[in-house]
């Protein structure tokens, strides 16, 4: 196999899933960067990456791991060898072994964890609980506001009055004819605090007033990308089949039910809201036969079964580790075979039945 340089594979890693694509709130891209030159022959897989794992990661010899949940996410304010994540940091610099966390934007993307979650409810067709908005569209403010104007200097006056106003940008002047006549076509972007600057001058002059135009400025939504998924069953499928499959799919001998209000095991589910990991604030107040996630405040849980709804809670990181070896799969076919990947065996959820 060949080498590849890390800034190349963090660069390759970036184009599998963007990283603008993650919440705002969360911690992802390269976490951990060895002084470079630093070249990766092996890609080391986790979800969580405990101090049992990072010696898994050091004896296999790993060069980069790739941490589903980022192991630095509030920041540090030393490096010690005090608290565990402060461990952390420490073995993987003095191994010269990266560190790189993808979570909420393998969340996001259309081939990434909720997908892969969605394939233990059987045949059916999903789409986003929350989808998520192209990033860089458009590019500043919340309104565009047009209007057309005679070669006046009273038009100079009003730019010139618009250009003092904060939150403007994209102000563009264009030669227009109307109604045979040459005029200026305006056309500026603004916040929405500006709007109401922008609206009140032009109120000044009932000519330009009537002639404007304000059009909301939406970013585009993404096909098949965001948070949580809304699946539709090709077949209703009784509870307790759907149960089985996805014990099968996540290769769990039990996982923890709220039987809806009304229920029973026999009870018809046709739709299904999942999301992968922490699922109260994607799935609360869906319409669905069944919620299916990692872990729920109790409360939620309560509102889910008064209304009906059935909750299936599997522990958080059990509705995500079994994404890293369809992970591992396609991040080869994406790397083209250039270096070694391998998942962590230490890698596991902190909780079992006792």
């Amino acid at each position: 196999r060949s080498l590849m340089d890390l800034r190349e594979l963090v660069s390759a890693l970036n184009d599998f899933a963007s990283l603008s694509l993650a919440e705002s709130w969360d911690n992802v891209g390269l976490l951990v960067e060895p002084s470079p030159p630093h070249t990766v022959n092996t890609l080391f897989l986790t979800n969580d990456l405990t101090e049992e794992v990072m010696e898994e990661a050091v004896q296999k010899k790993a060069d980069l791991i790739l941490s589903y949940h980022p192991p630095i996410f509030t920041p540090l304010k030393r490096v010690t060898w005090k608290t565990w994540k402060e461990r952390l940091g420490i073995r993987a610099l003095e191994h010269r072994i990266g560190i790189y966390s993808p979570h909420t934007a393998y969340d996001a993307i259309p081939h990434g964890v909720n997908n892969w979650l969605t394939k233990g409810l059987g045949a059916c067709t999903s789409v986003p609980l929350h989808p998520s908005t192209a990033p860089s569209y458009p590019a500043e403010g919340t309104h565009r506001v047009e209007f057309c104007a005679g070669n006046t200097q009273h038009l100079d006056t009003v730019l010139s009055k618009i250009e003092d106003i904060q939150e403007i940008s994209c102000l563009t002047t264009l030669p227009a004819r109307v109604e045979g006549e040459e005029q200026t076509r305006v056309s500026l972007n603004c916040s929405q605090k500006a709007l109401m600057e922008v609206v009140a001058l032009l109120s000044q002059n009932s000519c330009l007033y009537r002639k404007m135009d304000i059009l909301l400025l939406q970013k585009p939504l993404l096909p098949h990308t965001g948070m949580g998924r809304l699946c539709t069953l090709s077949e209703p499928v009784s509870l307790s089949d759907i149960i089985e499959r996805i014990k099968s799919h996540l290769k769990l001998p039990h996982i923890r039910l709220a039987m809806g209000m009304g229920k029973t095991l026999e009870s018809p589910v046709k739709k299904a809201a999942v999301c992968a990991g922490s699922g109260s604030s994607v799935l609360k107040g869906r319409e669905a036969d069944l919620y299916l996630t990692g872990e729920m405040s109790h409360h939620d849980v309560l509102d889910a079964v008064a209304n009906g709804i059935s909750v299936i809670l599997c522990e958080h990181s059990n509705t995500e580790r079994g994404f890293l070896s369809e992970l591992r799969d396609v991040l080869a076919i994406h790397l083209q075979n250039k270096i070694n990947i391998i998942m962590s065996e230490k890698d596991r959820d902190p909780f079992q039945v006792a």
